[in-house]
């Protein structure tokens, strides 16, 4: 399934009843469904805040797989891309009164496999799948 939505916070309501209804249809217990929400919710503000930057013209695509045994989750926007590991660790002591880092650290906790591309024609994919437990 794939959702091509604009670059406004207010989308994200959507996107997550989507999701919730995707997990709860394969099963996922409740805390792996809260952790994947988490994920992409921070995909998808990233895409709109960062990559996007809250231009509304431009479009964030997020595209749920279903796997046998795993759930995957791409959310691409059209900005300008980035060096993911150029973003500070949140919980190392000189940031944790930072208010940027975390959305790429809960991703990371929170999913079995993230992983970034910048395809030629600009824009960030973030791809990250959560495996049935």
């Amino acid at each position: 399934m794939k959702l091509d939505i604009a670059s406004r916070f207010e989308m994200l309501e959507m996107v997550q009843t989507i999701l919730a209804h995707i997990t709860g249809m394969l099963g996922f217990e409740e805390d792996a469904a809260y952790n994947v929400s988490v994920a992409v919710r921070e995909s998808v503000v990233n895409a709109i805040k960062h990559g996007n930057q809250h231009d509304e013209s431009k479009r964030v695509a997020v595209v749920f797989t279903i796997h046998p045994a795993a759930l995957e989750v791409k959310v691409q926007d059209q900005g300008l891309g980035f060096d993911p590991e150029s973003v500070p660790n949140p919980i190392a002591e000189e940031n944790l009164l930072k208010s940027y880092g975390r959305g790429i650290f809960f991703m990371r906790n929170f999913m079995d496999e993230v992983s970034y591309a910048f395809p030629a024609r600009g824009g960030t994919v973030v791809r990250m799948l959560k495996k049935k437990a």
